[in-house]
């Protein structure tokens, strides 16, 4: 989804989002495996909209990989799911997990008023986790997060780079913090499905173009202006680098 206007605020989109939901419930014929997922009461429970889940049911849930319709599940959980995305309980996930549970739904397919709702909700939640005095996630795992739910990371920076404010710039600093021993590797820094490669280089050029302009006296200024300075540089020649930032490095060149 490209979202070109303003993201709505967090509470609007999540108001939106558990409307367009309310009453899902997953297929009646659905099924899992009760000695690694849970019982057939919990089961029961996917079958009946709108019973809030104890935490640990709505965890296993979205992330199990083996539903027979996974849509449908999803569907089901996504307005508590988004509220603790929202609230910032979720310091029990992995979040690229999270954004891997909504692609393997297929969101993005869903009817118009429900791709649209879950679109709203994660760019107001990106906006939210970037300028927010206390963000309900990290920026870096929430990027992960926004950029395996949509396959790109390209919308998610081009929304950092709209948002000129100081939080914006003093999470960019953290995460390049989080990012760099991976980036000066020349890999993606979370784990992904697929498009690797293209995802780490449009993080790496982004960074290069707009990172230095941001990152000013936040964190340690003169480490992250010398991975920014690396990052221009060819792989190989970083290890060789007299101000490598990390213990020397074995390869086969």
């Amino acid at each position: 989804m490209t979202n070109r206007s303003p993201p709505p605020t967090l509470d609007v989109a999540l108001d939106r989002l558990v409307e367009t939901f309310r009453g899902m419930t997953a297929r009646a014929d659905e099924t899992n495996c009760e000695c690694h997922w849970g019982s057939a009461e919990e089961l029961a429970s996917l079958k009946v909209p709108d019973i809030e889940l104890e935490p640990d049911l709505l965890r296993r849930t979205w992330q199990a990989p083996d539903w027979r319709d996974h849509a449908s599940v999803m569907r089901r959980v996504l307005p508590q799911l988004a509220s603790a995305l929202a609230t910032g309980g979720v310091s029990d996930y992995d979040l690229v997990d999270v954004g891997e549970s909504l692609a393997r739904a297929h969101w993005q397919q869903w009817s118009a008023e429900q791709a649209e709702a879950v679109g709203a909700f994660l760019h107001a939640w990106w906006a939210h986790c970037l300028a927010a005095a206390g963000p309900p996630a990290p920026v870096h795992e929430a990027l992960a997060l926004c950029a395996e739910a949509t396959g790109r990371v390209g919308p998610w920076l081009a929304s950092w780079e709209a948002i000129r404010h100081p939080l914006a710039d003093q999470r960019l600093a953290e995460a390049v913090t989080q990012w760099d021993v991976d980036l000066l590797q020349d890999m993606l820094p979370w784990c992904t499905v697929d498009h690797e490669q293209e995802k780490r280089r449009d993080l790496t050029t982004w960074l290069l173009n707009h990172a230095p302009s941001r990152l000013g006296n936040h964190g340690d200024p003169d480490h992250l202006r010398n991975v920014l300075r690396l990052l221009a540089i060819t792989r190989l020649a970083r290890f060789d680098d007299p101000r490598w930032p990390f213990p020397p490095y074995e390869r086969n060149d």
